[in-house]
């Protein structure tokens, strides 16, 4: 018994195990394994996953102490390390533009690195060095709040299936190159992005989330994506080009995204989706969409309302609906065109697997009302309903509530929730 006491079992466990334990610490505490013993002095240094931050050092309110700090632990620790390095995370607010990073990069690039992620802090910006380019075996690339600009001979990173840049100064030229150089991508985040017009061709692309002032956005070779996230934010400048677009920005987005299942439109997108001519009918069929999520839908824009009916009735599988709305109210009041609704919706559709509809920030309006009427219509298998009136809405929510009593609904079990705040 008192020889199995004394034996030091962690020890003996495989090195498998012991690493697995270690990236479970955080690196200056395993790093601090190595006083343990003889044993355990370079046990950490074999590590393959090295995840930097504010932790690694004692904070303080002397700044360049800490700067100096975080630089000197992590120059170290690379200096001390033993084999192959798969993922290297640093995530400081304390490092800007700082010429070590250039040198810890150059030895990850010598060192197999296939995960790369680069969060630093607001100031000078931090530009990407060449030696980046040639790491062949990236597989994730982060960056934050850098100036990324790829040499003329770079032609991509083949084993990439994961992008994100967020803050990066790059021309679309270069991004547009690097994601048509990417084959393997399958997950693509571009976010504080400033008046780009962009064109995305990534045949293996599944997952996909913008959020920015993009001009543009044409989505050409996608054929595989699942999911995707959109925000756009609107300038003068953009609002304007907008208007004067004749192109069909639904078909140019929506138009080859057979497989999608998943989607989330945040501010002005289905604005941006009722851009250029007439939708007409749709030559595709989303029969893997089940879930949509539409973010300040104006129901007193004809468009965007054809937008979001053109949407949902050719998605046949669709189960969970969420909308929030951005009407004036004046303006939809005084404008009505109800007859829109006999004339743009199908006369034999139905939501055969549609089970929540969620409807926010809604005003009562005249569009609202009817849309809401055409849901409880025309699907069968609604679970629940639960809408939410705007919060500048305080007189009309009486006049709601006995109006949603009075639709006709398709399913005996489908719950009506008013929800006031």
């Amino acid at each position: 018994m008192d020889d199995v006491m004394s034996r030091d079992l962690i020890s003996d466990l495989p090195q498998s195990i012991i690493e697995s334990i270690l990236t479970r610490l955080p690196i200056r505490d395993a790093v601090r394994t190595s006083i343990l013993s003889s044993k355990w002095r370079y046990k950490w240094a074999t590590l393959t996953q090295l995840v930097f931050d504010e932790k690694c050092v004692i904070l303080s309110n002397d700044r360049c102490k800490v700067e100096d700090g975080l630089v000197n632990f992590i120059t170290r620790t690379l200096f001390l390390h033993q084999g192959p390095i798969h993922k290297f995370q640093l995530t400081t607010t304390h490092l800007q533009c700082c010429p070590d990073i250039d040198q810890w990069l150059l030895f990850l690039s010598r060192n197999d690195i296939k995960e790369l992620v680069l969060e630093l802090g607001e100031g000078e910006w931090f530009r990407v060095p060449s030696c980046l380019f040639k790491c062949k075996k990236l597989t994730r690339l982060d960056l934050f709040r850098c100036e990324f600009d790829p040499p003329p001979s770079f032609k991509g990173f083949l084993c990439l299936k994961s992008l994100n840049l967020h803050q990066v100064l790059v021309s679309p030229e270069a991004i547009e190159s690097l994601i048509s150089g990417c084959p393997l991508l399958e997950s693509l985040a571009l976010s504080y992005f400033d008046s780009l017009a962009l064109t995305i061709r990534a045949p293996n692309l599944k997952f996909l989330c913008l959020e920015g002032e993009f001009k543009d956005i044409c989505l050409e070779n996608t054929p595989l994506l699942v999911a995707m996230s959109v925000a756009m934010y609107m300038t003068d400048d953009i609002a304007e080009h907008f208007e004067q677009s004749s192109t069909c920005n639904f078909n140019r987005f929506l138009g080859g995204v057979p497989r999608l299942e998943r989607l989330i439109g945040h501010i002005y997108f289905t604005k941006f989706l009722s851009i250029g001519d007439d939708l007409g009918r749709l030559p595709i069929t989303y029969a893997h969409l089940k879930v949509v999520e539409l973010n300040q839908v104006s129901f007193e824009d004809m468009k965007e309302i054809l937008v979001v009916l053109r949407l949902i009735t050719n998605s046949p599988n669709l189960r969970e609906l969420q909308i929030s709305g951005s009407s004036n109210t004046l303006a939809a009041i005084d404008a009505p065109d109800l007859d829109f609704w006999e004339d743009e919706c199908p006369s034999n559709c139905t939501f055969k697997q549609l089970r929540v509809v969620r409807m926010t920030d809604m005003s009562g309006v005249p569009h609202e009302m009817e849309f809401i009427k055409f849901l409880l219509a025309n699907s069968p298998a609604l679970e629940t309903m639960s809408i939410s009136p705007c919060v500048y809405v305080m007189d009309g929510r009486l006049n709601m509530l006995i109006e949603l009593l009075r639709f006709r609904r398709a399913s005996a079990q489908a719950e009506i929730l008013f929800i006031q705040d």
